[in-house]
């Protein structure tokens, strides 16, 4: 089979694409004829060796990819691997017990970002707790996390603001108002909007700006710092502002009763039936990943990016 393999910590060229033996599964475990591969943004980070997250950087050489969606003997699945297990390859292991059916009438591409982003999505939307009365700010919206908040927010009956860098990406927010946070001043009258929520996952100077944006009464929930530095919050701004401030992943999510498969179990129900159905922003061909790499970290995507062996 062919598969990308990094064996060197470094840029998007590091990542290659090459012939090796086909996956024998062991006990407990099948082997999925991958259709579909989601590409991470915490991918990228395991592949310039910053950084694998809560977990140690991954053995090399290595094939990264966390989500598949495909066939196990005629049965179309999808799951979640783990943090680099994998997922770059026409043929991938999975543990037995990761599977998921793939609801009827649900595309490969679309299932696979279900049960990354979706149940990430789902988690984070617990701690939320969004309701009619509410105003939610979502920082890069254009984002396939992003996206599903503001599916969220429509859905709760929610005020939704959509902030997004640059003109191309703001205009295709869903959302009641769209905003671009790569302006001067860009969160000029939000305050007016009496923001109840912000959904950020950006961090630095941007999370930060967002944080301003709240009302009292508000909460910030924290899913993460695409920036690379977390949105600074002190006990003093909680009380200065009269907020909230709840971090949704890490120990709390994957601590939680029902644990993540719950999550997945969640995810691809609410994509099946129509009520958080992740976007599909770009595929690639499985050869040029290094490709999908440069343009998730160069934030030129929107939505899910997926690699099709």
């Amino acid at each position: 089979m062919h598969a990308i393999r990094l064996h060197e910590f470094g840029p998007p060229d590091n990542l290659r694409y090459e012939a090796i033996e086909d996956p024998v599964p062991g006990e407990g475990q099948v082997r999925i004829a991958v259709e579909a591969a989601g590409v991470h943004l915490i991918d990228t980070s395991i592949r310039s060796g910053r950084s694998g997250g809560p977990f140690a950087l991954p053995s090399l050489p290595m094939t990264p990819g966390r989500e598949v969606a495909g066939t196990v003997d005629g049965r179309r699945v999808v799951a979640h691997l783990g943090m680099a297990s994998g997922g770059y390859a026409e043929l991938a292991l999975a543990p037995s017990a990761a599977l998921h059916e793939i609801p009827e009438g649900l595309a490969s591409d679309v299932a696979v970002a279900a049960i990354g982003t979706g149940r990430t999505a789902v988690g984070i939307l617990e701690v939320a707790e969004l309701t009619s009365d509410d105003v939610v700010l979502v920082t890069a919206a254009a984002g396939g996390l992003g996206g599903l908040f503001l599916q969220a927010a429509r859905h709760a009956g929610a005020f939704s603001i959509g902030a997004a860098g640059g003109e191309h990406k703001v205009a295709q927010l869903d959302a009641d108002l769209a905003v671009d946070y790569s302006r001067p001043g860009w969160t000029e009258g939000l305050r007016d909007r009496r923001v109840t929520v912000v959904l950020d996952g950006v961090g630095g100077e941007l999370g930060r700006a967002a944080l301003e944006t709240l009302s009292p009464g508000g909460r910030i929930v924290l899913f993460g710092f695409a920036s690379g530095k977390p949105t600074e919050i002190t006990t003093g701004d909680l009380y200065r502002l009269g907020i909230r401030a709840d971090a949704a992943v890490g120990p709390r999510m994957l601590n939680r009763p029902g644990g993540l498969r719950e999550l997945e179990t969640a995810a691809l129900a609410a994509a099946a039936a129509g009520r958080l159905v992740p976007r599909v922003g770009r595929t690639y061909p499985l050869p040029e990943a290094a490709e999908a790499h440069r343009a998730l970290e160069s934030r030129k995507t929107t939505g899910k990016v997926v690699l099709v062996p």
